[in-house]
């Protein structure tokens, strides 16, 4: 992802096979992700355009630093990849509010996403300003340039059903740009031609486009899923995803996209939900830091030198295939007397072994072979021959940097609010939190006076105040006393908010915060979705054994958008507002602060992280730049997890999933591009209360890297930087086990552990040929040969 408030990047594989998509981060390190997306076998690069990030006020744009939109296409192209621009103008993207600017929303007489004159113009008005602006460099193939393909429009059937007329709209509108080159619509099953309709989902391999003339294109093949706050760590196997892949070219594919294939991080106020947390890992070939993610990565690279081995006769050839019964499958491609070959198979449990052209295969279940010549298997989804990495995280290690970090802090100043309910804005209303802030700030203060003497009918020493509200948190206080917190839970974000109160005769104050943790970005009019103190506002009192209720719903309400320390800055150590902050009688579990520290970047080059562990919930800067909100002390639940995953069998979200009863979110990415290389500061703010002392950086490295291939292949180990300082496990025979628990199975070459200690330690990487030749004999007679292997890192 773009730093701040920027824009997605996607990394796809595209031309006429693959489509790989991933959110990039940094522009410092675009050319570094680009070039392991290519190493992957990646053709080209997505990105989207993000409307609320280029046009953050009406009319007022910003394609500066990690939003100038060129000099990413450019970068993209130095490398030798093609492009495809996805331009909205809605995006989805677990971003926050899907992309569209808050602004639009507080328009009059706006409708989105449908025949209104308000959001068309502003859509052809932003869209004629990316091609306009994209055209003075020529970047569209038809010039000569990278971009081979354009998105308009996305998912607007989950939106609601807009109507032919508006998809006409849209399709005309972008084609009247004239850009010389298609126009894709995803997963719209109405797209008009010349309109191209795209499947999105874990599997596209049934999808059929809507014209007969039109590829079959798949947009986002989902390699993993986003994390929410309170949520579990969701994981896609990668012998799944390949099979998914694989399966796609057999049945007609012409283009497929990985979503994500770098995750990265919402940084900022990016990210969008509600709760959508601030890694945007995704469990994507390169991880949220840009490290390989193995066996993912490299099992997806070997499949896609294989399809692209086949790639005339792929896209030239005829196609038959044979269906063999039980989900079993053989599908040729033949061309100018050269064949291809793929056979599935669906089943989830059982093998197949199959008779093709006299000879025989056995295909594992839940797989697909690929025999680029109809003879010889070269590469079978299940079957992995790659490396997996397991990441660990490291001490600082930068010189004379103390194991803890040394404070000082400053309370947020709340007593104009909870105490004066004092404000810019006041109406006789509540008011909806995005009209309110215009999405300034995820803060906004509710402010009400309200007078009740001992003869109201109200009176009462057994008083309570309730709110129902969407906001998603909520802190209240009577006369300038804390009285609680509420939150949503299990992803329903109207709650009621009841707590005792007590009242003195005559005026008495009452101030809400209401916080938003990232506005809705998908479903059925997300915009209309309402955020903030929703009401009614009720003070209830008892008299008489019967409840009595005063509604302060239309009382008079006093609005103050945001924090004094947002508004002075106290995350930007040049801030003139940045002073009187105290080095002594430190606070811990105390709401509403803000604390500071200074620190050494870590040695090295490897990926930066916070530990925030200890702490509540509140906002993190770097040297002034955003790493996004954190919440760890939310836990996700404790059921649902496991310690293996079987990969057979359709995949979705809540299969796989890891990391129950813990921090949703402990680690923060720190990008080395936001690091000074002298003294570097860190600013918490702290909302609901935690503990600053655990807090400390460290990095992100490949602890232990175990390899797995079949005879036959070459395995490939590498500490990505580090060295290979030991060789814990090494047998080629047949091995049992898994990573971190190989055991030697019934036979085995017993030079095994030599001769890979002797290749790989000292090393950054090494390569071994996998077969008895190089190992000698293994006594295994018809068993499948394998080595497995677990080197240390340092």
């Amino acid at each position: 992802m773009f730093e701040g408030r920027e824009v997605e990047q996607q990394v796809h594989q595209g031309m006429k096979l693959t489509h790989v998509n991933s959110l990039l981060q940094s522009g410092l390190i675009w050319p570094e992700l680009i070039k392991k997306a290519k190493e992957g076998g990646l053709d080209a690069i997505e990105t989207y355009v993000f409307w609320n990030a280029h046009e953050p006020q009406h009319r007022q744009y910003d394609f500066s630093g990690n939003l100038d939109l060129i000099r990413f296409l450019k970068t993209v192209q130095d490398e030798g990849l093609y492009a495809i621009l996805r331009i909205g103008p809605y995006v989805c993207a677990e971003w926050n509010y899907g992309g569209f600017p808050v602004w639009l929303h507080n328009m009059k007489n706006v409708e989105f996403r449908t025949i209104n004159s308000v959001i068309m113009n502003e859509m052809q008005n932003f869209t004629t300003l990316i091609v306009d602006m994209a055209n003075q460099e020529k970047p569209f193939a038809s010039e000569g340039g990278p971009i081979i393909i354009a998105q308009y429009e996305n998912v607007i059937g989950s939106y609601r059903d807009a109507g032919e007329t508006y998809i006409d709209w849209c399709a005309n509108m972008a084609e009247s740009l004239d850009i010389g080159v298609p126009w894709i619509m995803c997963q719209e099953d109405d797209a008009p031609q010349p309109m191209i309709n795209t499947c999105n989902g874990w599997y596209c391999d049934s999808f059929t486009p809507n014209n007969p003339n039109s590829p079959k294109m798949w947009t986002e093949n989902w390699t993993g899923w986003f994390k929410n706050w309170g949520g579990k760590d969701p994981h896609r196997i990668a012998e799944d995803l390949a099979f998914a892949v694989a399966r796609f070219f057999q049945y007609g594919g012409t283009f497929q996209n990985y979503y994500m294939y770098h995750g990265g991080t919402n940084f900022g106020r990016d990210a969008g939900g509600p709760y959508i947390s601030t890694s945007y890992d995704y469990d994507a070939p390169l991880d949220e830091y840009g490290n390989l993610n193995q066996p993912k990565w490299g099992h997806l690279k070997q499949l896609h030198l294989t399809l692209k081995s086949m790639e005339k006769v792929l896209t030239n050839g005829d196609v038959n295939t044979t269906d063999f019964g039980n989900l079993v499958s053989a599908t040729v491609y033949s061309f100018n007397g050269t064949s291809s070959c793929f056979f599935g198979n669906a089943n989830t449990t059982t093998d197949a072994n199959i008779t093709f052209e006299g000879n025989q295969y056995s295909v594992p279940a839940w797989s697909v072979s690929i025999l680029p010549d109809c003879k010889k298997e070269v590469y079978n989804t299940a079957k992995v021959n790659t490396q997996t990495s397991v990441m660990v995280k490291k001490a600082n290690g930068a010189e004379v940097e103390p194991i803890s970090l040394n404070w000082s802090w400053r309370p947020e100043y709340i007593r104009d609010t909870t105490v004066q309910g004092k404000g810019p804005v006041a109406v006789k209303h509540l008011m909806e939190q995005k009209f309110a802030t215009d999405d300034t700030s995820d803060y906004l203060w509710y402010m009400t006076s309200v007078k009740i003497d001992e003869d109201d009918l109200i009176w009462s020493k057994d008083m309570t105040l309730r709110v129902n509200t969407s906001g998603h948190v909520l802190h209240a206080y009577v006369n300038g006393k804390y009285i609680g917190s509420d939150w949503a839970k299990n992803g329903v974000f109207n709650f009621v908010f009841e707590r005792q109160v007590k009242m003195k005769p005559g005026t008495n104050q009452i101030t809400l915060l209401s916080v938003t943790v990232g506005l809705q970005n998908y479903g059925a009019n997300f915009d209309l979705v309402q955020t903030g103190i929703v009401g009614p506002v009720e003070l209830i009192g008892t008299k008489n054994d019967e409840k009595v209720i005063k509604d302060l719903s239309s009382n008079n309400w006093v609005y103050k958008v945001g924090l004094h320390g947002e508004e002075n800055q106290l995350y930007n150590v040049e801030s003139r507002h940045s002073s009187r902050w105290q080095e002594t009688n430190l606070p811990t579990k105390k709401m509403m602060t803000w604390y500071k520290s200074s620190f050494k970047a870590p040695l090295g080059k490897d990926p930066v992280v916070v530990d925030l562990q200890g702490l509540g919930k509140g906002n993190a800067w770097v040297n002034g730049k955003s790493l996004g909100r954190y919440w760890p002390s939310f836990l996700a639940d404790e059921e649902g997890c496991s310690a293996t995953c079987d990969y057979r069998g359709k995949y979705d979200n809540n299969k796989c999933v890891t990391n129950c009863g813990q921090s949703s979110q402990r680690w923060y990415h720190v990008p080395r591009s936001f690091l000074r290389d002298d003294t570097n500061t860190l600013v918490l703010f702290e909302e609901m209360g935690g503990n600053p002392s655990l807090v400390n950086f460290q990095t992100v490295i490949v602890g232990i890297a175990c390899g797995n291939a079949y005879e036959g292949n070459t395995l490939e180990l590498s500490c990505q930087g580090g060295t290979i300082s030991e060789i814990r496990f090494a047998s080629f025979g047949d091995p049992q086990g898994t990573c971190g628990s190989f055991g030697k199975g019934s036979c085995e070459s017993e030079n095994s552990l030599s001769i890979i200690q002797e290749a790989c330690v000292g090393n950054e990487s090494c390569s071994i040929d996998v077969s008895e030749g190089n190992f000698g004999p293994s006594q295994c007679g018809d068993i499948v040969k394998r080595l497995a292997v677990e080197a240390i890192c340092s």
